[in-house]
């Protein structure tokens, strides 16, 4: 502050001797003397400019003021964060379902209030990462020991909580100050024995079910939007249960499915809109189970299907419309592969 004084009276005598200076050039001033007017008219200059270098320094003053104010407070919304974090984690490795189930929500609660992206997207992970830990499903949970199939239903709820929890947050449209879209979700051999992202939008970011075994009760991607970024089932394996696509749009980004094993169960994409970006079946497996995709429309993008193998089960396109698919006509004068139901007319 001091040094900014210095520097502004500099600046006042240097407008006043300049002024001065100025007024006695030849053909500006022919008088002699400068009258009482003049000479006040000059010493209102020189402050006039000092003050407003007064106000430039106070303004960067503030400045600087503000941005170390606000260093400060993201510092304390860290380290609060922190805190909140680690005795959330902990939580999730509780013997109590309980207890973990309050880890989930807390996590949660912390990603919404993470002063920073990174921070959110950290959160995200290790529910990402709970959902990633060894886990048996069981279509006939125990009944003849309680505390088994009480133990058993208890860690099914805290894994289906997590996932509607991010189907919830998936919901939000991206202006929403606690929406998850555009976040990384990696999901890579998670095992669903159900779930729910009904009308998730999946719209950035990474997201990836590669490897993921859907064995049983029903995971459902109804009316989900996969409109950018990519979205991962490579060699993801449907083995049971059943898993819903039914008017699931895909307008945009990349959507994998190449080299999955569709090998039981039931899987829906009917009335699903294929309009833009990329889904590829790429040496996909058909061999049990039904894959229907009962009056699809196909009007953009592109849906590969080359090299995939029906070998078993029912592969429907029936009522499709649009455009077929690539891999799927069969040449001229053959059948379709074994178990492929195509439409009469594309």
């Amino acid at each position: 502050m001091l040094l900014a004084f210095i520097f502004a009276v500099l600046v006042a005598a240097t407008v006043f001797y300049a002024g001065w200076d100025l007024l006695g050039a030849r053909g500006l001033k022919p008088e002699r003397r400068i009258d009482s007017k003049t000479l006040f008219d000059l010493v209102k200059l020189a402050f006039g400019v000092v003050a407003g270098a007064g106000a430039l320094v106070a303004l960067v003053v503030a400045y600087r003021r503000q941005r170390v104010d606000e260093d400060g407070a993201l510092r304390d919304a860290t380290r609060l964060h922190t805190e909140r974090f680690t005795t959330a984690v902990s939580q999730l490795g509780e013997d109590s379902a309980a207890v973990r189930l309050g880890g989930v929500h807390a996590l949660a609660g912390l990603a919404d209030d993470a002063p920073t992206r990174k921070l959110r997207q950290t959160c995200i992970d290790v529910l990402c990462a709970y959902l990633r830990l060894p886990y048996t499903p069981e279509t006939d949970p125990p009944t003849g020991d309680t505390a088994a199939r009480h133990t058993y239903l208890a860690s099914r709820e805290v894994r289906h909580t997590i996932i509607r929890l991010i189907r919830d947050h998936l919901r939000l449209p991206p202006k929403n100050q606690h929406s998850w879209q555009g976040h990384d979700f990696d999901l890579t051999s998670v095992t669903f024995d159900g779930g729910d992202f009904s009308r998730a939008v999946f719209s950035g970011g990474t997201v990836h079910f590669g490897e993921a075994v859907f064995s049983g009760g029903t995971v459902n991607f109804s009316k989900a939007e996969f409109s950018g970024g990519t979205v991962n089932f490579t060699r993801a394996e449907f083995s049971g249960g059943t898993v819903h696509f039914g008017e699931a749009e895909f307008s945009g980004g990349t959507v994998h499915f190449g080299e999955a094993v569709f090998s039981g169960g039931t899987v829906h994409f009917t009335r699903a809109k294929f309009s833009g970006g990329t889904v590829d079946f790429t040496r996909a497996k058909f061999s049990g189970g039904t894959v229907g995709f009962t009056r699809a429309e196909f009007s953009g993008g592109t849906v590969h299907f080359g090299g995939a193998v029906f070998s078993g089960g029912t592969v429907d396109f029936n009522w499709a419309m649009g455009t077929a698919p690539s891999g799927l006509v069969p040449a001229a004068g053959s059948s379709p592969p074994n178990g492929l139901i195509l439409p009469a007319v594309w």
